[in-house]
């Protein structure tokens, strides 16, 4: 079975973000993730769906948006854990390890976390992206701790010279009492 592709665009004009969404999802068959306003002011629009569709509709989102272009991504086979994080859907997890990667944009979060999960054996335990966080992404993996140690890596690694890299974190034993859920 294919895994869907995801395609995400952030804007600097609200106003904008709704025509690029209206083109989006006029310009292919994708399923609407993500249509919100995100502090300072930015305007994100995120689908999914089959790879040709999800490419079309990015595309046609990136056109509409024109200067007012802050990030965008496309990830043809997005892994499976990120979709479900996106909207929120956290399997609950005991755990082991753990790692925070911060960034300055959501698209650099959701691309950093796919590929993070598919270099190493790590469950996402919690995504932040945009809301209540002045336009910035987070994510939380935990495992053992040489599988975190590597993925928090490759998303570092994938995040550099972007500028969008702003802080990761390794905890090699967290209290019992920790959480990864922070309130919006």
């Amino acid at each position: 079975m294919m895994k869907p592709a995801i395609g995400l665009i952030e804007l600097s004009s609200i106003a904008r973000g709704f025509l690029a969404q209206d083109a989006m999802i006029k310009k292919a068959s994708v399923e609407l993730l993500m249509s919100e306003t995100t502090s300072p002011g930015k305007y994100l629009v995120l689908v999914s769906g089959d790879v040709a569709s999800v490419q079309e509709a990015t595309q046609a989102g990136i056109q509409i948006a024109e200067s007012f272009l802050v990030d965008s991504l496309f990830i043809p086979n997005v892994h499976e854990q990120v979709v479900p994080a996106i909207k929120k859907h956290f399997q609950k997890t005991k755990l082991d390890s753990v790692g925070v990667v911060e960034t300055l944009s959501v698209a650099s979060a959701i691309v950093s976390a796919d590929q993070a999960l598919k270099t190493a054996h790590v469950s996402l335990v919690e995504m932040r992206l945009g809301q209540g966080l002045g336009g910035k992404g987070y994510f939380v993996l935990s495992g053992a701790l040489s599988e975190v140690e590597a993925a928090v890596s490759q998303a570092v690694k994938v995040l550099e010279g972007s500028n969008m890299y702003l802080r990761s974190e390794l905890i090699a034993r967290p209290h019992e009492d920790f959480s990864v859920r922070v309130s919006p």
